[in-house]
């Protein structure tokens, strides 16, 4: 039994914490190196993160390794674990985190430390480095925050440095060795980061620099580097995308299946962190991109994929690689979406083709309000490119566009925060003018001055300007009618402190966690009066952080080489004081999109753009890879509709416009049949709308899709029985489904359909039958009626017998029960729903329901406006509510005659003469000798 199985149905969102989904791998040999792959925020967000994905799947391929995953836990699990003292656990085989031999966290927002403190501290494995010991794991963390590693330094025990897709799973198989050894811990991690590209914090000495900050003064061990190196991938054919990562069992938060085609950006812009320490851009071939997307959607059974990184526009050859994607994927009624998008600069073929499979919205993120700011970051974008984009987003029958600003840049003046609300008001106005209730929303975040940037010597706003700034913004917002949204600039400024500073940080995330920080992401539950303390706490101010500070000054992260030239990077700086701009490197000087065909990109000869900014891009193979890529994809001449906007690409009509079409294929209708499937072990905690979203995606993996209703939001033809509460398992659910017309769900047996099926479901889903329904046959909500159900009966009576006599006597009767509801009383009669009860049979397998004996089975009448639950009858026969919630499982589902019996719902013909709606009920049948037999 799992070791949260007899709380779960305590918490919200059980599914997060057990595993079993489809596609997770299991390795139980001892002899294997161990490592829970950890991601500090909430499963939803986590299992969408590409980055766990690629090295879960990586690691697991490796015969040495065995790796797992863990996220972090909401409040109410938290409270429970505490409570029971019951350890955090992985999700693969429930086993707690202290018993790996590595645990790895990816580091990729600073308002996450406190969850990495968070799952520490749950999993038994001590806070601080130095107080760990011979068995304790080895505490690893790389991402994008590793490169400024110093508020996490005392936590962590080493950090990675840059991609670790080539060296992960032999960093591993090391550190699992030394543990095994008991080898000293300082020694041993020495040895590795001569090895490894590795910060290990014990290794270095600290002092104080001129400006007050506590930075790093070398190695103390001759085996640490003085500069810890970042590594990158330099070709990614050598990791192909993973097809075959878990499928999470509830909704994630990007629910889709999604490839990333690039690592790296060109476009350079000062602000971002990521376009700077992921250099060089490194492209994925078309054929692996291809191969990646179509693979995985036959895997996972997703109907929705993207194309994802740092700017998908920008990729060599987006036009032809999505135009020939979007081909393939409507045979197989897919959806493309494509992130960090741009309109101008694209062919119209293109969005033309985005807008005609999903018309809602898309995202563009300008930045700044005025040209002067935007030159400042080096964002290559005019305010006609941004007209352009909308006219064409409108104009092409898109209802929604967002736009992204940043308050606190370098060099703002009010001029230019007011220019962001006029600026997007008339975007607002163009877009109401081409489509009928075109909305145009601002959402505006506050500028952090990153490590490793251009802008990492500016300092911050302090927070009262952020705010002053932001009253100001909402003044004009609402003078142009707006939607506008914010960030809580109290969050941003802890974000900077995490970020931007030294070891003496630590002591303050520790004090924070202490007292409560968890999810500081999170607006409900960032307390800024709860960091403030932290700080003082700790003897330093987040403002410590804030402050600018001279080129050439020491920082806390410069012992972290990400390869980029230092006088880059101050280069940069200063041309951005200065208002200079900086074009893309990698195009020619005035490109805005790289050529859709291989005649263009012969005929252009222009001399790339590069900033000699240490990542030693070869301009000559980059042009030839290119070449290689649009040949590869069949693009050797121009379409003769891509036409390019900025070059003279004619707008639409002015006057609102009708929305593009739906979806640009439909499916015709195939067969309906009713399906029996359990809901057992991890999946009776699948919420009922989860359920049902696991049913399409089994069906498309099989070769079977379901088939989907036409309009902007296509949905399934799926017909459910009752909802079951969460935790309840299910011998028996039955849903009545509508296949795709010319598949093999029209065609197949309904035993091989059911094997097809339950041969891609995950654990504790199985396909146990299936009927083939006529038309007009009744819906399952004039069929279904009734349903048993198994629950414990503890507390009613020394034996099952004896429960069930008390249980028997309330059949008919006037008793009652309240059911309390978020604080509302309802009062519910007991007698007319149940319809009978009876004591467990010997042969019903408790163990695998999750139950414990004394158990009996109830008789419950099943209604449109809902059902009586076991626990409630439970309650009644006590006379009060069992201190424990007694578990229940249901077992069968049926239909009922008008003489009060029973029918399978698969028997058709008598199902087929069951009385029309209206008809008084008939009277309960009397209870069973033995329990009848489960459906199927």
């Amino acid at each position: 039994m799992h070791p949260y199985a007899r709380f779960l149905d305590a918490v919200e969102r059980p599914s997060r914490y057990l595993g079993g989904e489809y596609l997770e791998v299991v390795k139980a040999s001892p002899a294997l190196a161990r490592i829970a792959l950890c991601f500090p925020d909430l499963y939803d967000i986590g299992m969408s993160h590409l980055g766990t994905k690629i090295l879960y799947t990586l690691l697991n391929r490796d015969p040495r390794v065995a790796c797992e995953r863990c996220y972090a836990p909401w409040g109410d699990l938290e409270r429970e674990l505490r409570g029971r003292g019951v350890p955090l656990v992985s999700l693969e085989t429930a086993v707690p985190l202290r018993d790996f031999d590595v645990v790895g966290f990816s580091l990729q927002y600073e308002l996450t430390y406190t969850n990495v403190l968070l799952m520490l501290d749950l999993g038994g494995v001590p806070l601080r480095a130095a107080a760990r010991g011979p068995g304790d794991p080895f505490v690893i963390a790389g991402g994008p925050n590793a490169t400024h590693p110093e508020p996490l330094a005392p936590f962590v025990d080493a950090f990675f440095i840059g991609e670790a897709e080539g060296l992960l799973a032999d960093l591993v198989h090391d550190l699992a060795r030394l543990r095994r050894e008991r080898a000293p811990r300082p020694g041993a991690l020495a040895t590795l980061a001569g090895r490894y590209p590795l910060y290990v914090p014990a290794l270095y000495r600290l002092t104080t620099s001129a400006e007050g900050l506590v930075v790093t003064d070398g190695p103390v061990d001759d085996r640490g580097p003085a500069r810890v190196r970042r590594v990158a991938i330099d070709d990614l054919a050598r990791f192909p995308f993973p097809d075959d990562a878990p499928v999470p069992h509830a909704e994630a938060v990007f629910d889709r299946a999604g490839v990333e085609i690039a690592s790296g950006c060109t476009v350079g812009c000062r602000f971002c962190q990521a376009g700077m320490i992921y250099r060089p851009t490194r492209e994925r071939h078309p054929d692996d991109v291809l191969r990646a997307v179509l693979h995985g959607v036959q895997r996972t059974g997703y109907d929705e994929t993207s194309l994802t990184s740092l700017s998908t526009a920008d990729y060599s050859a987006i036009v032809p690689l999505t135009a020939e994607l979007m081909r393939r994927l409507k045979a197989e009624r897919v959806t493309l979406g494509l992130s960090s998008l741009r309109a101008y600069g694209l062919p119209e073929s293109l969005l033309r083709d985005l807008a005609g499979v999903r018309a809602t919205g898309l995202t563009f993120a300008p930045e700044a309000g005025t040209q002067r700011l935007r030159d400042v970051i080096a964002k290559n974008v005019t305010e006609a490119d941004i007209e352009e984009t909308t006219r064409r987003v409108f104009g092409l029958g898109f209802r929604r566009m967002k736009l992204y600003f940043m308050l606190g840049l370098p060099t703002e003046t009010d001029e230019d925060v007011t220019a962001i609300a006029k600026l997007a008001g008339r975007l607002q106005r163009l877009a109401q003018r081409l489509a009928r209730g075109a909305q145009v929303t601002v959402s505006v975040s506050t500028h952090v001055p990153k490590p490793h940037t251009p802008f990492q010597w500016c300092a911050m706003d302090s927070l009262a300007e952020i705010t002053r700034k932001q009253r100001l913004l909402r003044s004009f917002a609402r003078a142009e009618r707006l939607t506008l949204k914010w960030h809580e600039a109290s969050m941003s400024i802890i974000e900077a402190a995490l970020g931007r500073g030294d070891r003496r940080v630590a002591d303050a995330i520790e004090h924070a966690y202490r007292h409560g920080a968890r999810f500081d992401g999170w607006d409900d539950l960032f307390s800024l009066p709860r960091w403030e303390a932290a700080f003082a706490a700790a003897g330093v101010g987040p403002e410590t952080y804030l402050a600018g500070l001279p080129v050439g000054a020491r920082l806390p992260w410069d012992h972290v080489d990400v390869g980029l030239d230092p006088e880059f990077l101050a280069r940069e700086h200063r041309h951005a004081l200065r208002g200079q701009g900086a074009p893309p490197c990698g195009k020619a000087v005035g490109q805005v999109a790289h050529h859709a065909s291989l005649a263009e990109d012969r005929a252009d000869e222009r001399k790339l753009v590069c900033y000699d900014c240490g990542a030693a891009c070869d301009l000559a193979a980059m042009r030839e890879r290119r070449a290689g890529f649009l040949r590869a994809l069949g693009a050797e001449a121009p379409r003769l509709d891509a036409a390019i906007a900025h070059a003279g690409a004619a707008a639409p009509a002015p006057g609102p416009q009708r929305p593009a079409p739906g979806p640009g294929f439909q499916a015709a209708p195939g067969r309906r049949l009713r399906l029996l499937v359990t809901k057992l072990g991890p999946a009776a905690y699948l919420g009922h709308l989860d359920y049902l979203r696991l049913l399409p995606r089994i069906a498309r993996r099989a070769a079977v899709p379901l088939f989907y209703s036409a309009g902007f939001h296509p949905k399934p033809e799926v017909a459910a029985g009752p909802a079951l509460g969460l935790g309840i398992p299910s011998r028996g659910e039955v849903f009545d489904v509508r296949f795709e017309a010319g598949t093999a769900g029209e065609t197949l047996g309904e035993d091989a359909l059911c094997h097809a099926l339950e041969a891609v479901a995950p654990a504790g889903v199985r396909f146990l039958r299936a009927r083939e329904l006529r038309a007009g046959d009744p819906p399952l909500g004039r069929v279904l009626g009734a349903a048993d159900y198994a629950v414990e009966v503890a507390g009613l009576g020394a034996s099952a017998d004896d429960a069930a006599a008390r249980l028997a006597a309330l059949v008919g009767s006037d008793a009652t029960v309240v059911r309390v509801h978020k604080a509302a009383e309802r009062r519910l009669a007991v007698g007319p729903h149940l319809l009978a009860a009876w004591p467990a049979p010997q042969g019903l397998d408790l163990a695998a329901l999750g139950l414990q004996p004394p158990v009996c089975v109830l008789r419950l009448r099943v209604t449109q406006d809902g059902a009586l639950r076991p626990a409630e009858v439970v309650a009644a026969a006590c006379g009060a509510a069992p201190a424990t919630r007694p578990r229940a499982a249901r077992l069968a589902l049926w239909a009922l005659g008008a003489d009060g019996a029973v029918i399978d719902p698969f028997d058709l013909e008598r199902v087929r003469g069951l009385p029309r709606p209206g008809r008084a009920p008939a009277p309960p049948a009397a209870a069973p000798s033995s329990v009848p037999s489960v459906v199927g």
